[in-house]
């Protein structure tokens, strides 16, 4: 099935050479754009699936202003310092072009599922949200310009070359390297990513395990046995070593009472606080501070 890209926009001042010059491919699709510039020119741009803006070519005296809001002070895009933009879905973008008067660029628009199942890897949902705006690297340029030689092309080479480039252009904007095959049962890098960060910055309360599975996209039952299989404990387990450190923060600093610390890492007493970082450290806070005084 063929990917549609879903953009809209609100643009002046620019007129199509030639029309737009459209290639799709399996989950990609890049147009190549020849466009002559009013005195000013510019428009305000929002897509529902991840892109790719590659200016390939500029003439004239100024240089296309990039916003991410219709009053801030953009950056000027130039082709041969600041050519490539990507920017996520459903993310906001203003540009503003005075004193150019002739503009090419390439659009690569792509599915985020499709290339994952291309890939049989899971695309971490960071680098797909991370915005890199204004950027140069030449062996992305040169992906471009082969890409933009191909749509231009009256009589274009077999599918797959297209393909080929244009695939290849996409894990290279998103530095996706091949992740190691993970043991059975595991969770992918980026949900053990997602899961610990959460649980260090929340680890003083009192975490309910449906909040860890939904932000791994799986039930309570599969994620426990997934975070066990990748982490070698128990999603609890993981959280009381969260808090042990935050406890072990707080008793290097000699001036604090033991009551103290263990209300402030989330015990109801001292006891069930000595407790438990007994059996996680393997000594008694009280032990643990003297020898670290020592």
């Amino acid at each position: 099935m063929t990917f549609q890209p879903r953009m809209q926009n609100k643009i002046e001042g620019f007129s199509v050479i030639g029309g737009l010059r459209r290639r799709n491919w399996n989950g990609i699709t890049a147009d190549l754009w020849d466009v002559e510039c009013a005195a000013y020119a510019g428009g305000h741009y929002v897509a529902r699936d991840p892109r790719l803006f590659i200016l390939l070519d500029q003439r004239g005296r100024g240089r296309p202003s990039v916003k991410l809001a219709p009053k801030s002070n953009g950056a000027p895009q130039d082709s041969s310092v600041s050519p490539i933009s990507y920017i996520p879905a459903e993310m906001d973008l203003w540009i503003d072009i005075t004193e150019v008067q002739y503009v090419r660029h390439l659009d690569v628009h792509f599915d985020a599922d499709a290339v994952s199942r291309r890939l049989q890897e899971e695309i971490d949902p960071h680098k797909l949200k991370d915005p890199k705006l204004l950027f140069f690297d030449r062996r992305i340029m040169g992906l471009a310009e082969l890409i933009a030689a191909e749509i231009a092309n009256p009589e274009p080479l077999h599918d797959l070359y297209g393909d080929g480039l244009a695939l290849a252009l996409v894990i290279d904007v998103l530095k996706l390297m091949k992740t190691e095959p993970r043991r059975r049962g595991a969770l992918a890098p980026w949900q053990v990513r997602r899961v610990t960060d959460f649980i260090r910055e929340n680890c003083m309360r009192n975490i309910r395990l449906q909040e860890l599975a939904d932000l791994a996209g799986l039930s309570q039952s599969h994620f426990s046995h997934s975070f066990k299989a990748s982490t070698g404990m128990a999603p609890h387990d993981w959280q009381m070593n969260e808090r042990m450190e935050r406890a072990k923060a707080l008793l290097a600093c000699d001036s604090q009472p033991l009551t103290e610390v263990a209300v402030e890492t989330g015990f109801s007493d001292q006891a069930h606080f000595t407790r438990v970082f007994r059996k996680h450290v393997g000594t008694t806070p009280a032990r643990w501070r003297k020898t670290r005084r020592g």
